[in-house]
């Protein structure tokens, strides 16, 4: 029943698209906002500092804002920079590759981690406050390539939303990289809902919600509510397009 209330909205919000010229000039400031938030939230929930309206700063001006780390300020651009990547080759309609996860990786933590950004790790690691335990680093890559293959098998038969959930849950759970997995993982997320045209969807960085996301994961990675991961994205999905069609309305 969830789904075909998402169904319906995005039919709803596609039925306004393609917005003319002067409707797009209109509404840029208002999807820029979202872009923004969707940054600074992301980074939020991995511990950076930043304000939305200070992200908005650093990506938009370039500025550097007192007593905040240089850390901070290189995670905002970089993230920018990686939804502007997601954004670009969001318009293929394939399946997502390991090519294109390294990729994202990489211009996540360029500058942050040079020696790691894009590759695999070779170290185990710790999710902090999780019961989950990755797997054994030895084992990354042909977990990768059967996450590869998954994407490609359950590309066209499995509901996008319920897709984008499942390849975010399996991805953190291998936890292939050193650092910047979560940002990650949620960069695909939204690769996979642009590529079959839904909007891109912003997971709230405030504490309960943030809780409430580490808490689906979990459930779901260690089998305690399987379902639990797929129905917190179908709610952060549904408020997104409530807030599009607000918008467009």
């Amino acid at each position: 029943m969830y789904l075909s209330t998402l169904d319906t909205k995005l039919a709803q919000l596609n039925t306004l698209r393609p917005l003319d010229a002067a409707s797009v000039r209109a509404l840029r400031s208002v999807f820029e906002s979202f872009e923004t938030e969707l940054i600074a939230t992301s980074n939020q929930i991995e511990g950076n500092t930043l304000t939305m309206r200070e992200t908005a700063m650093v990506i938009e001006k370039g500025m550097t804002i007192s007593g905040k780390p240089l850390k901070d300020h290189l995670e905002a651009l970089n993230h920018k920079a990686a939804l502007d990547y997601i954004k670009q080759v969001g318009e293929s309609r394939a399946a997502i590759t390991q090519k294109e996860i390294l990729r994202i990786h990489e211009v996540v933590l360029t500058r942050l981690d040079d020696e790691w950004a894009g590759r695999y790790r070779n170290v185990p690691v710790r999710i902090v406050g999780s019961k989950h335990l990755p797997p054994n680093a030895a084992k990354v890559p042909d977990l990768m390539d059967a996450w590869e293959a998954e994407a490609s098998q359950c590309w066209q038969s499995t509901h996008p939303v319920l897709l984008a959930a499942d390849l975010h849950a399996t991805l953190a759970g291998i936890h292939p990289f050193i650092d910047g997995n979560g940002r990650t993982s949620r960069l695909m997320m939204n690769l996979t809902l642009l590529r079959h045209g839904w909007p891109l969807v912003i997971i709230p960085s405030e504490s309960a919600l943030r809780l409430a996301y580490y808490q689906a994961l979990e459930d779901t990675q260690t089998g305690t509510r399987a379902d639990a991961f797929r129905e917190f994205i179908c709610q952060r999905v549904d408020e997104m397009l409530d807030r599009y069609l607000e918008a467009l309305n």
